[in-house]
């Protein structure tokens, strides 16, 4: 490698970079062919940080800056490169070693060339890039990867208006990477604060692609090899956690942002309180469908579960997460006074026990009603939820029935003699015919309406 580095040397920093990549594409490709999962050297990794991410070796020495059109010009050489790639677990273990986080200085400029790369993948609709990039998120830490979510938002969301409309296209060229996306986007916006509400831009746009196609989010879990224990500080198998968070907070989560805003001494003006009403209004709407969605996808869940081998073994929804979403429901229901927002809790906690309620009829949840009403018991009272954390009324055991299946409520349980047919009531004599009543036009009727 260091032959590689002095020819290197004499060269522009852009076609460095690209001879950086031929030769790791050479490297790559001689070592898949002996293993399946080579490990990238301290040699490769060290060019690609001096070649690409402009972090000098040598000790002490100012780093290296590309200017914009540089920057520009490489991010077009690394998407070309990727897209004219044609074996992917080439493409894997490159884009791998390209951007997995090491722990050092040049982690920096890893992720926000990254960020930049993405979003450019995203405007010119470069799919490898994206495959390649939902991969990545699915196994790096989600610290990283809620970096990489909060440049898109920005990027998409923030920095130019109507620019959502390039990212919602995307739903139908990489559907993983959008279903990685929601995942690090509900771990990013957690409605924790204010400032930690996603943007309704983003919420449209996402409820926009769970409603069309509902499965979208289940997308990484059923094309991946999976073990019932998960890594910890990875992101989920899905973003079922997220958005049954979003759904469930949302409605204290605006009633504290519009608290807030009554509070700090300086009353909205006539427009400004109607367009915001107007906004909440729509962004209630859209909690309402993805609450739906949310439900539809755990009813999936068994069925898909069971073929996997994991009905019973892996929790979906675990219940580790549905602690602390408790806790902040109870928390912001103290925090804004029952008296004052007593439909918002209402509608939260309903929201809850319905998601419990699924989670645990599909095997997505996987606890016991005890621990729900343990944790559940210093919530504001529901009906609902009462319900759910009650359970229902246990009947006999049916060996012939399938797990899970509920009989209906009027067939005899196995076991005990049907109930004999009761003779037939004698039929009743024919009454006599009332007499017809003669209709007298032009007579009032005596009573009036209640008014």
């Amino acid at each position: 490698m260091s032959d590689i580095r002095h020819s290197l040397l004499r060269r522009d920093a852009l076609s460095a970079a690209k001879e950086v990549l031929y030769h790791l594409d050479i490297y790559f490709s001689s070592q898949l062919q002996s293993a399946p999962l080579p490990l990238v050297d301290k040699g490769p990794a060290e060019l690609l940080e001096e070649f690409l991410f402009q972090v000098p070796k040598e000790r002490g020495a100012p780093p290296k800056r590309l200017n914009s059109l540089q920057e520009l010009q490489l991010l077009e050489i690394m998407c070309n490169y990727f897209q004219e790639q044609t074996k992917d677990s080439v493409r894997q273990i490159i884009f791998s070693s390209l951007f997995s986080p090491q722990g050092n200085k040049a982690d920096d400029s890893r992720m926000a060339l990254l960020g930049k790369l993405v979003s450019m993948a995203v405007a010119v609709c470069r799919v490898p890039v994206l495959e390649c990039a939902a991969f990545w998120l699915q196994r790096t830490p989600a610290v990283y990867c809620v970096r990489l979510a909060r440049a898109l938002v920005d990027d998409y969301c923030n920095l130019v208006p109507g620019s959502i409309q390039t990212l919602k296209q995307i739903f139908s060229a990489s559907p993983r990477f959008c279903c990685q996306f929601i995942t690090s986007v509900t771990a990013l916006y957690d409605l924790s604060s204010d400032d930690l509400i996603p943007p309704s831009d983003l919420l449209e746009l996402i409820v926009s692609w769970i409603f069309e196609d509902p499965r979208l989010i289940l997308i990484t879990f059923l094309n991946t090899p999976i073990a019932a224990n998960l890594p910890i500080g990875f992101l989920e198998l899905t973003p079922l956690t997220g958005l049954i968070r979003w759904c469930v907070k949302a409605p204290l989560a605006y009633k504290r942002k519009k608290k807030a805003s009554l509070s700090n001494g300086h009353p909205p003006s006539k427009i400004a309180k109607d367009s915001t009403s107007g906004e909440d209004r729509d962004c209630h709407q859209l909690y309402s469908k993805l609450h739906l969605s949310v439900l539809q996808v755990l009813m999936m869940l068994q069925g898909h579960l069971t073929e996997k081998n994991l009905y019973g073994r892996l929790g979906l929804v675990p219940f580790d997460h549905v602690v602390p979403l408790v806790e902040e429901i109870n928390r912001l229901s103290d925090e804004l006074n029952p008296l004052n927002a007593s439909k918002e809790i209402e509608l939260a906690l309903d929201r809850l026990a319905q998601a419990l309620q699924v989670a645990m009829a599909s095997g997505a949840l996987l606890c016991t009603r005890d621990d729900l009403r343990t944790v559940c018991s210093r919530l504001p009272h529901n009906n609902l939820l009462q319900l759910v954390i009650s359970g229902p009324v246990q009947q006999p055991t049916h060996g012939t029935l399938p797990p899970g299946f509920y009989p209906h409520i009027h067939t005899p349980p196995l076991g005990y003699p049907a109930h004999p047919a009761l003779p037939a009531h004698p039929a009743h004599p024919a009454l006599p015919a009332h007499p017809v009543q003669t209709f007298i036009p032009g007579m009032t009727f005596p009573y009036r309406p209640i008014r």
